[in-house]
């Protein structure tokens, strides 16, 4: 899939592609830090039918609630031929005992038996995150294991 860069003097850079639809969907990153989605409109796709401006922690979930679920989807089927292994997605909320800490302090493969084998954070993955990767809130953490391994990791996570 192509994506169309095209700067905007005095303002920024639009990064865009055209979906299935035929309508384009991107981003305009503003000089000043700013971010909008944009969609363009189906009959033009040069006009634009939906403009929403994002603060960075926005762009940054929006960009994990997209990219964790691909990521997901892959896992889950390069292990469909493993009975029992089972991959998901685990937010790290800012009241976790974790938020700010690293991942070798959670103990989470010795006490539960389940990888962490990356983290999405702000649109950006971190595959294979070692034992001193910090955790912030805002994380989703790909899990694989058992499915009771990821309810007490979920747990863990929670309550720690």
């Amino acid at each position: 899939m192509n994506i169309d860069v095209t700067a905007l003097p005095g303002i920024g850079v639009r990064k865009d592609f055209q979906a299935r639809s035929g309508r384009r969907i991107g981003v305009v990153d503003h000089r000043d830090g700013g971010i909008d989605l944009i969609v363009s409109k189906l009959s033009d796709p040069d006009a634009c039918a939906a403009q929403v401006p994002l603060s960075t922690d926005e762009a940054a979930v929006l960009a994990n609630l997209l990219g964790a679920p691909q990521l997901v989807a892959q896992l889950q089927e390069d292990h469909r031929d493993l009975p029992g292994i089972t991959t998901r997605q685990i937010p790290l909320e800012a009241e976790s005992p974790y938020a700010g800490r690293t991942l070798g302090e959670t103990g989470m493969r010795t006490r539960t038996k389940v990888s962490i084998v990356a983290v999405m954070r702000g649109g950006q993955l971190h595959p294979s995150p070692g034992p001193d990767f910090p955790f912030t809130p805002g994380d989703v953490l790909v899990v694989v294991g058992t499915p009771e391994g990821l309810d007490a990791a979920a747990k863990i996570l929670v309550h720690g």
